[in-house]
This record gives structure tokens, C-alpha cells and sequence, in this order.
């Protein structure tokens, strides 16, 4: 990681999360789907980041992103998530060079069905602050969970990722 990629991370989170959204869009246009919607939250505070709608399905959707280079087997996810009536984690790996999406990894439940017909909150162990409180005791972070990169599925392309989120068949080319 160049000491760029560390001053401008927000920066380039936000990017990442442009670029995901609209390949996704792209994929789902040239697939029929032109009657989308995508929703961005002002905070992450509910566990989510997007709200994207297609094929009748809703899908909250909190986005984590790291370089194919990065070390990080670990992603925190917010409790609230849980709650959400489709609720799911896309992991966007990228290209630190290229800035080229994919691979990607996927945490989420069938179309339409909540994250609760796969897991709980309670089948994870809860996240602790990455530094010490005045006492120098790393606590607990309240409602936030820790899922490792073996609880993801390896998804390989947008079209594999369109089917999880919105039961889309893979459009003919």
C-alpha cells in the first residue's frame, strides 16, 4: 500500500463504491432490468450502505472493499444488518493498480430472504476497538460483528453477484 492509498482511502472507498454500482447498473440494463433503484445512506449507522431494488427484490447492501494484496481475513458488520428484510455483505476486491473490480465476496441469503435464514449475530464473536480506552483495555464495539473471509462465498464475476442479490439469470452474449 503506497502512503497515497492510506491519505486518500475515503477517497478511494467512495470510488470503489461508484464503480460497483455501476457496473452493476451496466449488467443490469443489458440485462432487461432498466427499472432500478439505488438508494445511498448518509450514515452507517443502520449497517448498510446502499439500498439497491431490481427484479422486485430490496437488498441492503454494506460494501467493504480491500486491494487483492491486502492481508485482512477479517470484516466488521454492523448487528442492524440482521434486521433488514435482505440484508447482505459484498466484499469488493480490487486491483490496486488498475482499480479493476473482482474478485468479490459474498455473505447474504437467497433474494427476498433476510440474513437471518443464514446466520445470527450471536453465531459471530463480537468485534473490539482497535485502541485502548484511557485504561488501555481494548472493549467491546456494541453491535458490531467480526465474519472471517472462509464465511464468504468467492464470487467471480457481476453476473455471479447479480444472481445472489436479485435471482438474475446470467444474460446470453
Amino acid at each position: 500500500m503506497s502512503e497515497s492509498d492510506s491519505i486518500h482511502s475515503s477517497r478511494r472507498e467512495i470510488m470503489i463504491e461508484h464503480l460497483f454500482v455501476g457496473e452493476m447498473l451496466r449488467y443490469l440494463w443489458l440485462s432487461g432490468f432498466t427499472n432500478v433503484d439505488v438508494l445511498r445512506a448518509e450514515t452507517d449507522a443502520s449497517g448498510y450502505d446502499l439500498v439497491i431494488e431490481a427484479n422486485s427484490i430490496i437488498r441492503h447492501i454494506q460494501l467493504k472493499s480491500s486491494a487483492l494484496t491486502a492481508k485482512t481475513s477479517v470484516q466488521n458488520i454492523h448487528e442492524e444488518l440482521w434486521k433488514k428484510p435482505s440484508g447482505c455483505v459484498i466484499w469488493i476486491r480490487f486491483n490496486q493498480d488498475s482499480i479493476n473490480l473482482g474478485p468479490y465476496r459474498w455473505y447474504g441469503a437467497r433474494p427476498g430472504k433476510p440474513l437471518t435464514a443464514k446466520s445470527r449475530p450471536d453465531d459471530f464473536k463480537i468485534a473490539r476497538h482497535s485502541k485502548g480506552n484511557s485504561k488501555g483495555e481494548k472493549t467491546d464495539r456494541k453491535n458490531i460483528r467480526v465474519l472471517g473471509i472462509g464465511q464468504f462465498d468467492k464470487v467471480d464475476t457481476i453476473a455471479e453477484l447479480a444472481s445472489l442479490l436479485f435471482g438474475i439469470s446470467a444474460r446470453k452474449t
